[in-house]
């Protein structure tokens, strides 16, 4: 449990995430993911990302235990009932998974089969509720777990630069009150508001914050977010900085590098975020001073 003890002892905690292969062959993912070794403390694996078909987020979260790597489980509401989300929550434990991220999960309608049905019977926080009933070995329909309660670590995503600051602060007391352990941020553009978040929010109630940080390819690549990702808001500045790069792949890691040392200072960790691009991820650390894990877990 790298991930929970790098937190627990205040360390810089560093995940980074991966996306599950659209086919049967995991191969492309594993290879992404043990680039990612000795580097972080955790891999994520989304679920669902943008409600696109992916492969199954929990089993690839065993296949990088069985590579010696430690997995974030990002476990998304929208298309499982609780029935399914109790069955999967205990399969995960019994398979050796911790660690979780727990989603509402994007709508249907962003995704590429827009006429699914969209289940939703529960939203991130009633999930995180779920997770702290079963770690206390309680029953959902009545009296004891009969065959133990499970361990799971929980995690809860926010957006620091959400535009309503009251509904922030509503949804992040929720999720700490439902049992959120740690905040993993969707990626963050403005250091002031991820110092004003991590301040004025997560810092009373006492949660780690690992500030989102994205791998931008191209002012292309960062005007395409801006219009498909819910809640992205890179600024015109970083845009037009990458267009005027003679190297805009070098110059993104630039830009990420220079996030993660600024965030540093402020959130107690980064999640990193390289689609298609996670072999770069070492070289953003290296250029932000982050030694390796063998070596050190934190800002050097």
């Amino acid at each position: 449990m790298l991930l929970q003890q790098a937190l627990a002892q205040g360390q810089f905690a560093l995940t980074a995430e991966v996306t599950p292969p659209r086919g049967g062959n995991a191969g492309r993912t594993l290879a992404a993911a043990s680039a990612l070794r000795g580097r972080v403390h955790a891999v994520n694996v989304t679920d669902g990302s943008r409600a696109v078909m992916r492969m199954s987020s929990l089993a690839v979260c065993r296949l990088l235990l069985d590579a010696g790597l430690e997995p974030v489980w990002q476990m998304t509401c929208r298309d499982r009932n609780r029935i399914a989300l109790q069955a999967d929550l205990l399969g995960a434990h019994a398979l050796g998974i911790r660690n979780l991220l727990c989603l509402t999960g994007d709508p249907v309608r962003a995704g590429d089969q827009p006429t699914a049905r969209a289940v939703n019977e529960f939203e991130s926080v009633r999930l995180l509720q779920l997770v702290r009933q079963l770690n206390e070995g309680r029953d959902p329909v009545q009296g004891d777990l009969v065959d133990g309660p499970t361990e799971l670590f929980a995690g809860a995503a926010a957006d620091p630069q959400s535009p309503s600051w009251s509904g922030l602060r509503s949804r992040l007391q929720r999720k700490h009150a439902a049992g959120a352990r740690f905040v993993q941020t969707q990626m963050v553009m403005e250091v002031e508001a991820l110092k004003r978040f991590v301040g004025e929010l997560a810092a009373p109630l006492e949660l780690p914050v690992l500030a989102g940080v994205f791998l931008l390819k191209s002012a292309r690549n960062a005007a395409f977010i801006n219009r498909v990702v819910p809640g992205a808001c890179i600024p015109q500045a970083l845009i037009d900085r990458l267009a005027a790069a003679e190297d805009p792949a070098a110059e993104g890691v630039r830009i990420a590098a220079e996030q993660v040392q600024s965030y540093g200072g402020i959130a107690q960790g980064v999640h990193l975020m390289a689609i298609k691009a996670e072999h770069r991820i070492p070289e953003i650390l290296d250029m932000a001073g982050v030694s390796p894990l063998a070596a050190a877990s934190a800002l050097t």
